[in-house]
């Protein structure tokens, strides 16, 4: 849960090219493709690939490249989608949702109506209580209402509801932590190496001490996430690379 943040969050961004430093876009809007995952943030300059994405930050979502699409086919807006019983029952709307910028995959639904009423109006709904993602709604399975938890509890866990100074830190460490911990590392390695850090920038005392707390302890309770993320690094350089060179040469043409 390393690269999970809420649609809300990144709303009103500022799209800006890595390499260049330029702001070339406004980020207006999240999409989805037909597999439910997300896959472009859209502005009004068009649709940036979620595999551009380098790193989003408080301020600005910042791109491997400032490439654009026009119009992807396939796309979907989650946001205000309906949701229904395997009934065709409606029960509310999704409200937000926070997906991994990294991979596309949505980890939580906020939903509001009919169905997040016991909860003060919003609760939060897990993906394996989707069966499918329609044009024109989200289906949920059998029980999911029994399964429905409140916002400040269903969230709890997830980096993009911890402080701002949390979350920076937690970036610091994980900087730090990449060129230690490798993909064949045990998790009491990777834990032993999470502390080495946070004693480190403890040491140094430019930090609060309970806000460094925290990111540690979600650090190690993500070790595994984190190590993953760590590991598809490179991968993603080459990807993004590839996808803006095939839309620079779709432009070309």
């Amino acid at each position: 849960m390393i690269n999970v943040v809420r649609r809300s969050q990144i709303l009103g961004l500022m799209a800006m090219d890595s390499v260049t430093a330029s702001r070339f876009d406004t980020v207006e809007e999240v999409w989805i493709d037909d597999k439910g995952r997300v896959s472009f943030i859209g502005g009004s300059q068009g649709y940036t690939p979620l595999e551009q994405v380098f790193v989003i930050g408080p301020d600005a979502v910042l791109t491997y490249s400032s490439s654009v699409v026009s119009q992807p086919t396939n796309l979907r807006r989650l946001y205000q989608l309906p949701v229904r019983s395997p009934m065709a029952e409606t029960l509310g709307w999704v409200e937000d949702f926070l997906f991994d910028w990294e991979t596309g995959n949505i980890t939580a639904y906020i939903l509001a109506g009919d169905i997040a009423a016991p909860f003060g109006g919003r609760a939060v709904l897990y993906p394996e209580d989707v069966e499918v993602i329609e044009a024109e709604a989200v289906v949920v399975r059998e029980g999911a209402k029994e399964r429905l938890q409140s916002e400040p509890e269903g969230l709890k866990g997830f980096l993009s509801e911890k402080s701002q100074q949390v979350k920076n830190l937690v970036r610091t460490m994980g900087d730090r932590l990449k060129s230690l911990v490798s993909p064949n590392d045990k998790p009491e390695v990777v834990r032993v190496k999470i502390k080495e850090v946070h004693d480190e920038l403890e040491a140094s005392g430019k930090h609060d001490k309970n806000a460094l707390q925290q990111a540690a302890q979600f650090l190690q309770d993500e070790w595994e996430s984190f190590q993953e993320a760590a590991n598809r690094a490179g991968d993603r350089v080459k990807n993004a690379l590839n996808s803006a060179w095939k839309h620079l040469t779709k432009k070309q043409a």
